[in-house]
């Protein structure tokens, strides 16, 4: 069975935030075959990545999935950055969505406290597997 899953390389984020993109860079993208050895063997020629979450689906089509989230998200090319050569499905994610979504989502479900957010690497990855199974 395919799963989705988003994985974060801390040196990755470094990095991005060093060249101006953001210190929010994540991996998102689909596969049938066991998705922690995948996130062990990195991408980027980076070896930190962590799995912060992982969910199965049946639509196991990667390229449709990270087209819905690059509606929303901005994806990152890897083109233009010889570092990720080959490496699709590498997403700057705005912490304003993020909160957002949140903030949407306790309101539906009727808990619309006041507390203040402080947003942690799985809530990123909430919200990518989120919108990319709408």
């Amino acid at each position: 069975m395919a799963a989705i899953y988003v994985a974060r390389s801390v040196k990755l984020g470094k990095w991005a935030s060093d060249v101006g993109l953001s210190k929010h860079i994540y991996k998102f993208g689909c596969s049938d075959e066991n998705v922690k050895a995948l996130v062990a063997r990195g991408w980027a020629g980076e070896d930190d990545w962590q799995l912060l979450k992982a969910v199965a689906v049946d639509n196991s089509d990667e390229a449709q999935l990270i087209e819905r989230v690059a509606r929303r998200e901005k994806a990152i090319d890897p083109r233009y950055y010889p570092r990720i050569r080959d490496t699709a499905g590498l997403f700057k994610v705005d912490p304003a969505h993020v909160e957002n979504h949140m903030l949407v989502a306790r309101a539906l479900a009727g808990e619309a406290e006041r507390v203040a957010i402080k947003l942690k690497p799985a809530d990123f990855a909430a919200y990518l597997i989120d919108i990319a199974r709408r």
